[in-house]
């Protein structure tokens, strides 16, 4: 359980490739959580960083190189994030299945939102969170 009593589904290590020049891997500590996701890097002085589940349009590239999964989360406006993570930890299908079942409760409210007993409140904020 978090602070604000939120529940973690998935907590670890994985790693973001840098947006900068020479584009290395940094370790970040992830927190999976039912509607959102975040990493953060080392240290007390680390920003927890939010990907909106909302604005994710797939989990794409996923590949096996030696001991690493290699994936990109592609973000609605076009954007792509890289990152790896050890083969036995499976975060690209975390990040998959939490991306899918919230968009799937999206869509269920969309179109029934009073048959299935869902209320806005259920959909959540969505997000995929990680400190830089």
């Amino acid at each position: 359980m978090l602070e604000n009593g939120g529940k973690v589904l998935k907590e670890g290590l994985l790693e973001k490739r840098s947006d900068g020049l020479l584009q290395l891997w940094k370790k970040k500590h992830c927190h999976d959580h039912p509607h959102h996701y975040n990493h953060h890097g080392g240290g007390d002085t680390g920003k927890v960083k939010e990907l909106h589940f909302s604005n994710m349009k797939t989990v794409d590239c996923v590949e096996r190189k030696g001991k690493y999964i290699y994936f990109t989360v592609v973000m609605s406006e076009g954007k792509e994030i890289d990152f790896r993570c050890p083969q036995d930890e499976g975060w690209n299908a975390e990040i998959t299945l939490q991306m899918v079942q919230y968009k799937n409760r999206q869509a269920i409210l969309a179109h029934q939102p009073h048959k299935h007993g869902f209320t806005r409140g259920d959909v959540g904020r969505g997000t995929f969170d990680a400190v830089k």
